[in-house]
């Protein structure tokens, strides 16, 4: 984090959760804390961080683009 009055401070931890929320969290009822864990947890690991595309790393996942750069 950077000094007061910054106003790209938190703009990608914003992002972070605005994403999940709109995309997943408010579509869905979820009855019981376990069931919104379990949700985000698979919304993580299968969708947000292996398949969805970012325009920032020029459109490849999280996971593609830490294979291609270990190669």
């Amino acid at each position: 984090m950077s000094e007061k009055g910054n106003c790209y401070d938190n703009a990608m931890v914003e992002t972070l959760f605005k994403t999940p929320k709109s995309e997943m969290i408010w579509r869905t009822v979820f009855y019981t804390r376990a069931q919104v864990e379990q949700a985000i947890a698979r919304y993580i690991d299968g969708f947000y961080n292996p398949v969805r595309r970012y325009s920032a790393l020029n459109s490849p996942s999280p996971a593609q683009f830490e294979r291609r750069a270990a190669s």
